[in-house]
C-alpha cells in the first residue's frame, strides 16, 4: 500500500531466522534449507502480495513468481531488498511509485510487449490497496496483455477476521483525511452505512480520530483497533468507540493501526429473543434471505442462522 502513513515493511525481526545461504540459478529460491527453482511465468503484469509483517507470511506462488519473473516493480527497493535476501530471489528490481510512475510506467510495458513478465509490489500486503497502482494495471489492460493477481497478506483482511465484528458487508476507506473537519465530514459521510468500516490510521492521529468517530459515528458503537498486525507484538482493542478514544486519549501508541468499526446499531451479543423481534418486524416487509441479511447486519448474528430461524417464523 502506497502511502506516507502505510504500514511499515516486515522485517527480519518479525520472522523466523535464515536458515540458508541463496541459491544463485536463474529463477531460484530458498524457503529455510532447501532451495527451489521456479519456471518462467508467461508474460503478464503479476500483482504480487507481500508480507505485512511477518515474512513466513510469503505464499509459494509469490515466491515463485518473483523468482522468475523478468523484472519487480516495487515502492521502494531497499524494502524490498529484505525480502530478496531472506528468500534468494536475484530477480532485477526497479522503483516505481507515484513520483516516478510516468517516467517508469513506459519501461513496464515495453517489457511485456516484449514477450517478458513484471511483478508489481508494494512496501507491505497487497499491492492497490490504498495506493495509485490501478493507473498502471489499467494502462496494461488498454495495451492488451495479462493481469495476474497473486493473492497473499492485507492488512485490513487480517484486521476484519480478528475482529469478531459482522464481515458479509464491509466497507474499506483506506486513511481518512488528516485535518480534523475533513475528516468528520468523510465520516459523516460513511455515518449510516449498513456496512463494517475498516480504517487505516497513524499511531499519531489515532487519538484525535477515536474522539471524531465516537462523536460523528456514535459513542455506542463497537469498534476495534487493530495494532501491529502479524508482529510480535500485535494487538486487538475492543470496546465503543468513546471506550477506545478514552482509553487511547493520552496514550503513546506505535506501529501500524487499523481500526474496523461495526454498522450502526450493532448488538455484540444479540438476544435469541431480540433476534425473532428483528426477524418478524423485517418479515413484514420483506423476504425471509433480506429480511435475514437484514437483522444480521444489526445484530452481527450469522445470516445463515436468522434465515433457518425466519423460514421458520415464516410457517408458524
Amino acid at each position: 500500500m502506497t502511502s506516507s502513513n502505510a504500514p511499515s515493511p516486515p522485517t527480519d525481526g518479525d520472522a523466523e531466522p535464515q536458515l540458508a545461504e541463496a541459491p544463485r540459478g536463474e529463477g531460484g529460491f530458498h524457503i529455510g534449507r532447501q532451495a527451489f527453482q521456479a519456471a518462467k511465468p508467461q508474460s503478464a503484469l503479476y500483482i504480487v502480495s507481500t508480507p505485512i509483517g511477518n515474512l513466513g507470511d510469503i505464499t509459494v506462488r509469490a515466491l515463485e513468481t518473483l523468482a522468475a519473473c523478468d523484472l519487480i516493480a516495487c515502492e521502494d527497493t531497499r524494502v524490498t531488498a529484505t525480502l530478496m535476501q531472506r528468500f534468494g530471489l536475484r530477480t532485477a528490481l526497479t522503483a516505481y511509485h507515484e513520483h516516478n510512475a510516468a517516467r517508469v510506467r513506459p519501461r513496464l510495458l515495453a517489457t511485456l510487449e516484449n514477450g517478458g513478465s513484471v511483478a508489481l509490489v508494494s512496501d507491505a500486503g497487497t499491492p492497490l490497496i490504498s495506493d495509485p497502482g490501478y493507473r498502471l494495471v489499467r494502462d496494461v489492460v488498454e495495451a492488451g496483455h495479462r493481469v495476474v493477481p497473486i493473492p497473499g497478506a492485507s492488512a485490513p483482511l487480517a484486521a476484519l477476521v480478528g475482529a469478531g465484528l459482522p464481515s458479509d458487508t464491509i466497507c474499506f476507506s483506506g486513511f481518512l483525511p488528516h485535518k480534523g473537519g475533513q475528516r468528520r465530514t468523510r465520516l459523516g459521510e460513511l455515518a449510516r452505512l449498513p456496512a463494517t468500516l475498516v480504517i487505516f490510521e497513524s499511531p499519531r492521529r489515532l487519538a484525535s480520530s477515536l474522539a471524531d468517530m465516537a462523536d460523528v459515528l456514535g459513542a455506542d458503537r463497537e469498534a476495534v483497533v487493530a495494532r501491529e498486525l502479524t508482529k510480535r507484538f500485535e494487538t486487538f482493542e475492543r470496546g465503543t468507540l468513546a471506550e477506545l478514544a478514552e482509553r487511547y486519549a493520552d496514550a503513546t501508541v506505535k506501529g501500524e493501526i487499523v481500526v474496523c468499526i461495526a454498522p450502526p446499531g450493532v448488538m455484540t451479543e444479540a438476544d435469541p429473543e431480540d433476534a425473532d423481534a428483528l426477524l418478524t418486524e423485517a418479515l413484514n416487509d420483506m423476504k425471509a434471505a433480506a429480511a435475514a441479511k437484514h437483522v444480521a447486519q444489526m445484530t452481527g448474528v450469522d445470516r445463515k442462522t436468522l434465515y433457518k430461524r425466519a423460514m421458520e417464523l415464516k410457517a408458524q
